[in-house]
């Protein structure tokens, strides 16, 4: 998570300088400003630029932001930035006392709930929660995407589940996953009702009149190119690979390779474009890596690795895994192999 604060007095600050503390310490990353006549004397970085300006900045490159101030003072400041609840990041605002702590907004799918909370827990404020969902405690579909690693596919669908379970209807369940946790009162699995929710790789496939896709992202892509591939060479054939298995382009989660692709821009490039992690190894490190069905060696990428085969191997040490689910494909430069990680539905 990329979290940015914004206080506005020097006790503000001193809030700012905690909740940085415990945000970093868990691998985060929190960057603070103070903002007014005598910031210079608060003892944090001091925003210079316009408020409207580091606004905009930070919409486009956080994951949420804090203002510690006035609620209409973060209000004005998001105001021509809030797009849309597929893409704003979370925003809340809590008071200079730290008394209360506002989900304002993006609160399921953003995590500015779940934010509010912790920011209350740490701080020792009440947590203000709007969304009717939480209120009620009723499952809601984004929050529970958004904890899972969901892909959302549809937010009118997602809005119509949640507006049915708030009149204490019940939404359908298909899973192609094993189930841990109790499943919620609100949803029935098996039950082939009109409107459901449907927990699979394939984006394709409805099991309601009306289904709702999640889709765990969960596929490990291996990838071996040749130098100066380009990603839409790679995309070529991964759609082509990824189809063929109904499995959804959302579903990628990372993607991995030899550490002498590193900086293969046409890799970099796809990665971005699906927002996947990338992983590269050594070759003695793919050598440890062992498959249940064996791979499939070429004496021509041994030539130029020094190991026989750059995909498979790299997608099972990235899946954890000794099973792969596509074995070698090559076409036009490109070879992809695709592994998953284990993965259960956690209610």
């Amino acid at each position: 998570m990329k979290l940015a604060v914004i206080a506005f007095t020097r006790s503000g600050c001193r809030y700012a300088e905690k909740i940085r503390e415990a945000i970093t310490a868990k691998e985060n990353e929190c960057e603070i400003w103070g903002k007014g006549k005598e910031a210079s004397s608060w003892g944090i970085p001091v925003l210079e630029q316009s408020l409207r300006e580091w606004t905009g900045g930070q919409f486009a490159s956080k994951d949420a932001l804090l203002f510690i101030g006035a609620t209409g003072i973060a209000v004005r400041a998001i105001a021509p930035f809030v797009k849309s609840k597929a893409s704003d990041p979370a925003v809340l605002c809590m008071d200079e006392q730290g008394k209360f702590v506002i989900s304002l907004l993006s609160g399921h799918l953003g995590g500015a709930n779940e934010l509010a909370k912790g920011i209350g827990v740490l701080c020792g404020a009440v947590p203000v929660i709007t969304t009717a969902t939480d209120i009620d405690g009723r499952f809601s579909v984004d929050s529970f995407a958004k904890r899972e690693h969901l892909y959302l596919d549809n937010l009118k669908l997602a809005k119509r589940i949640s507006a049915e379970v708030l009149e204490n209807h019940t939404i359908g369940l298909y899973t192609d996953f094993e189930l841990a946790g109790q499943v919620p009162l609100e949803l029935s699995l098996g039950d082939r009702k009109e409107l459901g929710i449907s927990i699979s790789l394939d984006e394709g496939y409805d099991p309601f009149m009306e289904t709702l896709h999640l889709v765990p992202r969960i596929a490990v892509l291996g990838i071996g190119c040749k130098k100066g591939t380009s990603g839409e060479q790679i995309e070529t054939l991964v759609k082509k690979v990824m189809g063929q298995n109904q499995f959804s382009m959302h579903s990628i989660g990372k993607v991995a390779s030899i550490d002498l692709k590193q900086e293969e821009q046409g890799i970099l490039d796809f990665c971005e474009t699906y927002h996947a992690a990338f992983f590269t190894y050594s070759r003695e490190e793919l050598e440890q890596v062992s498959c249940e069905d064996g791979f499939s060696e070429s004496s021509f990428v041994k030539g130029i690795t020094g190991i026989g085969n750059v995909c498979e191997r790299s997608a099972l040490k990235a899946a954890g895994g000794t099973k792969l689910i596509q074995k070698k494909v090559a076409e036009d430069g490109v070879t992809v192999a695709i592994a998953l990680e284990k993965y259960m539905v956690r209610f």
